[in-house]
């Protein structure tokens, strides 16, 4: 069974990777995902596509349960610290919540507690498709 339910969001997406929502509340958030074979880059490590999701979905979560409302990711920056592989927690957490922007960061760790990325993201809170202006 694919989990695309993530903390009350509908993301199919992030069900297909196999990313699992942990905890999610008071600007912060935890999933976890475990690292497959068709995860995996030409170097049999998590691709980087994997990792920027996770990165994206810790810091999108923790900022909704900041501001109580979607929020749509305008701007994210990563740094890559080391190859990734097994069992993979993200972790984000905000740092600025405005009314209309939030800024939050985000790391994952392997099982052996490593970062193997870090990231900072902007958000920007947003309406319901076709929520009356």
């Amino acid at each position: 069974m694919k989990i695309t339910d993530i903390f009350g969001a509908d993301i199919p997406f992030v069900g297909y990777c196999g990313i699992e929502p942990i905890e999610s509340a008071s600007g912060r958030s935890r999933l976890e995902v475990t690292v497959a074979p068709h995860h995996g880059n030409q170097m049999g490590v998590a691709h980087g596509g994997l990792l920027m999701t996770l990165l994206d979905v810790c810091m999108g979560s923790a900022a909704r349960s900041a501001v109580g409302s979607n929020v749509v990711t305008v701007d994210m920056q990563v740094a890559f610290t080391a190859p990734a592989a097994g069992r993979l927690v993200g972790q984000g957490k905000v740092v600025r919540a405005g009314k209309s922007l939030v800024f939050v960061e985000a790391e994952i760790t392997n099982a052996d507690g490593d970062i193997v990325c870090r990231g900072t993201s902007v958000f920007k809170t947003a309406r319901e498709p076709g929520a009356r202006k």
